[in-house]
């Protein structure tokens, strides 16, 4: 039977069934063919191609060997180099992202059994910083590019350079302290003594209204002296002081300030006096307090009489009951037209 033409249906679901990733068992690392299944691999295994691939590597296994380890070692690193940088990942995570290219040389044709023995290999000969965890080995790539070295050493050059431009500056800055220093008399510094009472039946009284301590000893009167001179000098600075910044202000003020501070207080006087009761004879209120029970609640009354400008006596419409209630147990309302007509402030009317 004859080869299947390159569009036929058959040639085109044998292409489509040829993509992507195939059976580990059934690949040919030396002739790198993938077969589908396992006849397929049995007759490529006896193909003359095949046999030769056989007989070359035998000559020399260590070479193929060899050659397919640093194939696989250069594509991982290339891998981690490029899709993750310095960053720490989980090696199983690269392997999956390395094998899922068809092309990849297969671990089975290395030197290496495992992926864990390939990860340990790269942290003894320095390409990575491994470390194993609960959840398995950790790879980090070691960037030795010569363009990345060189930055490195830019920058701390640099960050060198900032500190000695700043111990620089430190060191110029304790010379002039100590340039200024020298020009000056050396200052005594204070000693501290603890208190020491001479007397144990000497007693102390304090002056309040002076400000000042003194005791029935004569050798206390030296601290309320002291007291009293800085007293008398505090009050010397504050007589010669300056004018303050207010005065000024005032002194400053021109004349069109001044028309506009005397509108000002005219609006004021104008402006109409809000009061804080609102309480007024023969006007309809409405009961907003619970304490005097359901009876009372919401129920409207007519004010009688006003007693102090925030008390009233209220006589309820309903029942007639008479009760004395403060002005913020009732509110306003606008009574029906009738009788009871009333009027009530600015601040607080409907």
């Amino acid at each position: 039977m004859g080869k299947a033409d390159f569009l036929s249906p058959k040639a085109i679901a044998n292409r489509i069934k040829s993509k992507g990733l195939q059976k580990l068992r059934w690949y040919c690392q030396m002739c790198q063919k993938q077969c589908r299944d396992e006849n397929g691999f049995k007759c490529h295994c006896m193909s003359e191609s095949h046999q030769r691939q056989l007989l070359l590597a035998s000559e020399n296994p260590n070479q193929f060997m060899d050659y397919f380890s640093d194939e696989f070692k250069t594509d991982f690193l290339e891998l981690l180099r490029r899709r993750f940088g310095t960053k720490r990942v989980h090696n199983n995570i690269i392997y999956n992202e390395y094998i899922s290219n068809r092309e990849h040389v297969h671990m089975n044709s290395t030197q290496w059994e495992t992926l864990t023995d390939f990860t340990k290999w790269l942290g003894r000969e320095g390409f990575c910083k491994v470390d194993e965890t609960p959840k398995g080995w950790y790879v980090q790539y070691i960037d030795r590019d010569p363009e990345t070295i060189r930055k490195q050493e830019e920058q701390e050059r640099k960050r060198k350079a900032d500190l000695d431009d700043e111990e620089r500056s430190a060191k110029f800055i304790e010379e002039q302290v100590r340039r200024g220093q020298e020009g000056k008399e050396p200052e005594e510094e204070p000693v501290y003594t603890e208190l020491v009472r001479e007397n144990e039946e000497e007693k102390v009284a304090f002056n309040l209204s002076k400000g000042a301590c003194s005791t029935s000893a004569g050798p206390s009167k030296g601290p309320s002296l002291g007291a009293n001179a800085l007293r008398a000098s505090s009050s010397a600075k504050r007589k010669d002081a300056p004018p303050t910044s207010e005065s000024k202000d005032k002194k400053k003020k021109s004349a069109l300030d001044e028309i506009m501070e005397m509108e000002e207080q005219k609006k004021k006087k104008m402006a109409p006096v809000k009061l804080d009761y609102w309480l007024r004879t023969d006007i309809v209120v409405k009961i907003i307090t619970k304490r005097l029970g359901e009876k009372y609640y919401k129920k409207k009354g007519v004010i009688k009489e006003v007693q102090d400008k925030y008390t009233a006596i209220v006589k309820m419409v309903d029942s007639g009951d008479k009760l004395k209630l403060d002005q913020t147990h009732v509110e306003t309302v606008i009574p029906a037209p009738g009788p009871y007509e009333g009027e009530e402030s600015g601040g607080h009317s409907l």
